[in-house]
Order: structure tokens, then C-alpha cells, then sequence
């Protein structure tokens, strides 16, 4: 591979109209052992809750299958939501995972609810209050401090707090689990830079993301997780065989949006429906205001390049919705050999 930064993909399990959840897991499960075969650097799955659209509900849940029909890519969440878990659960299900794919398995974390507020509140254990933007620091060091593999005094939580003792319990024989902070605001930005930790940035949420990075930058402490800062930038992208392609493969995705910005939440509709929607709709694709790259594969390659080099990116993460499994398999193939990934990923 060619280009300065590691190629990935995101993978939001979408449910096309007319089917089940348990296909389009089915679909994740063979998208997943395509990807590695193509050289993709690693594979996340996205924590989404209460819709028709995205299957994937549990992340933590679908890593380890995943894991096992895979080889060589990293596998990890993009992310686990944690406002939603204790993190000690947190922590025992992704060593747990570590023991199943030793030294393959990373740790996405996110802030938001990723669901409404109705959802969100239904999540949660304590219903008597809400988990407010001031626990998720004490939340993630409480993660951090169970997940550190050091053995030199400091590591862990004190030893005088009363959860210290169960870091030793936590299942071993895997290796350490790499924690990653998402994000598409500043206060991710910041908290990521002050511990210290690789940052993802979901322009695909955030086009304006690349003051992020900066952000992020000026405030990286190097510590025992990084001595430099690390960004990866996920955005949506479609490859075709032709830009037309490209376009029409887009239409679901753009009408469920148009639905969701409504608050309507609908399946993943099919290209047909979506164009013949979206052509008696004119602006409706505007309701979307995020970055969509879209075209051949050539194309798809020159706007991440250009994307790459102004987050100044370590690597680039491609999402895309699609209802049309085969034809999303074609999209991250076409792009695998523009960038000539398999090739490079036989060579390391």
C-alpha cells in the first residue's frame, strides 16, 4: 500500500428492508472474513440501539464470532458506549475477548447514548438519575486503571480502593487491550490528548473534525499508552465500478437519514425505492449535511487522500450503509485493490 496511512472499516450491521437482524449479522460475519482476506488493518462494529435500521446492538457481543472467522485483522468496538456499563464489566468482557484473539482486540470507547434519551434511560440499572458528561472521565480511568497490564507500583487503581483487588481476577492469557477514545466534540479531543490515548474521530458524524485533530494534538501528554499522538478519521464511503453506480448505491442511505432528521426511523430501503423517493423529494439529500464519498474506486481514493492529509490521519476507517450485501462487498473490494492492500498485508 502506497498511501501514508492504514485503511480499515466500520461495520454498523445494516438491516435491509424486508429482513431480520440475524441476516444482516450474517452479512457483518462474511464482510468481516472478506476484509481480512483483502487486507483491511482492523474491523469495528457500532454499538446502535431501538432501530430497524442497524442490527448492531452489542458490539461486545459480535467481536468474538467475528474474531474466530477472521485471521489477521484487528477486531474491535467503534464503540461500546460505556455511560451505558460498569466498567469493570466493561473490562472483564474485552479480556475475556483478548484470551479468544490474543494481541488482535481493541477497545473503542464512546460518550453518547448511541440511541434516544427514552433508550437510553431504559439502558440503564439506576434509572434514578442520569449520567451526566461529568462521570464519563471518573468512568474511563476507572477502565483504564482495570485494563492496565503494568506491574510497577501506580499501575491499576490504589491499592487501598475497594475494587483494586479485582484487576487480578480479570481472565488472562490474552494480551493487553489497546483503548481508543471516539468522538465528534472537543470535549472527547481534549480528554483523549490529556491521557494520552489514540483518538478516533467520526467525520462521518462531524465533517468539521479536522479542528479536532488539531485540538487533540495541542493537548497529547505522551504516556505509557502513546509517546505520539495517534488519529484515525472514519468516513462514508461507496466505491462503484462507475460514479453513477457510486451515486444510486447511495440513495438508501441518504432516504433513511431524510426519515431519521423527521423522526421517523425506517429499514434500510432498497436503491430502487430510495431513487424513486429521493427523485420525488428534490433537497431531501441536503437534510444530510456530512461528508459522503462516493465514485470509483480512484475517486473513493483521491478524497481520502485529501481527507487523510487534512485530519493528518495515521489511518482512515470507511463506513457505509448499504442494502444490497453483494454490492457492498464489490465496494470494499474495488477499494482494496486501488489501494493494493492484500499485496502489502502478505508483505508485513
Amino acid at each position: 500500500m502506497n498511501a501514508s496511512y492504514r485503511l480499515s472499516v466500520l461495520d454498523q450491521s445494516p438491516i435491509a428492508a424486508g429482513s431480520t437482524a440475524a441476516e444482516a449479522l450474517q452479512n457483518t460475519l462474511d464482510l468481516a472474513r472478506l476484509c481480512d482476506g483483502l487486507g483491511y488493518h482492523r474491523y469495528w462494529m457500532a454499538e446502535h440501539h431501538a432501530t430497524p435500521a442497524l442490527a448492531g446492538a452489542a458490539p461486545e457481543a459480535l467481536i468474538g464470532p467475528v474474531s474466530q472467522v477472521t485471521r489477521r485483522m484487528r477486531i474491535g468496538s467503534g464503540g461500546i458506549m460505556l455511560p451505558h456499563y460498569s466498567p469493570f464489566k466493561v473490562a472483564e468482557t474485552f479480556k475475556m475477548l483478548a484470551a479468544l484473539a490474543p494481541g488482535r482486540i481493541d477497545l473503542g470507547l464512546g460518550r453518547a447514548p448511541g440511541s434516544d434519551q427514552r433508550t437510553a434511560l431504559a439502558m440503564r440499572q439506576d434509572r434514578s438519575r442520569g449520567f451526566g458528561a461529568e462521570d464519563f472521565p471518573a468512568a474511563l480511568n476507572e477502565l483504564l486503571a482495570y485494563l492496565d497490564d503494568r506491574k510497577e507500583d501506580g499501575a491499576g487503581l490504589p491499592p487501598e480502593h475497594v475494587f483494586a483487588p479485582l484487576r487480578a481476577t480479570l481472565p488472562s492469557g490474552g494480551e493487553g487491550v489497546p483503548v481508543w477514545l471516539l468522538g465528534s466534540s472537543p470535549d472527547s479531543a481534549v480528554l483523549a490528548g490529556r491521557l494520552g490515548l489514540p483518538y478516533a474521530i467520526a467525520d462521518f458524524i462531524n465533517p468539521d473534525g479536522i479542528e479536532l485533530a488539531r485540538l487533540y494534538r495541542d493537548m497529547f501528554v505522551p504516556s505509557h499508552h502513546l509517546d505520539k499522538p495517534e488519529v484515525l478519521a472514519t468516513v462514508w464511503a461507496i466505491a462503484a465500478d462507475t460514479d453513477e453506480e457510486a451515486q444510486r448505491l447511495s440513495a438508501p442511505a441518504a432516504m433513511m437519514f431524510a426519515h431519521l432528521v423527521r423522526g421517523i426511523l425506517i429499514p434500510v430501503p432498497s436503491v430502487a425505492e430510495a431513487v424513486d423517493w429521493l427523485a420525488s423529494m428534490p433537497g431531501a439529500r441536503a437534510t444530510r449535511r456530512r461528508r459522503t464519498i462516493t465514485g470509483t474506486p480512484a475517486h473513493v481514493r483521491s478524497e481520502l487522500d485529501r481527507v487523510a492529509n487534512a485530519y493528518r490521519a495515521d489511518e482512515m476507517m470507511i463506513v457505509n450503509i448499504m442494502p444490497d450485501h453483494m454490492a457492498r462487498r464489490r465496494s470494499y473490494e474495488l477499494v482494496a485493490a486501488e489501494y493494493g492492500l492484500a499485496a502489502a498485508a502478505v508483505a508485513a
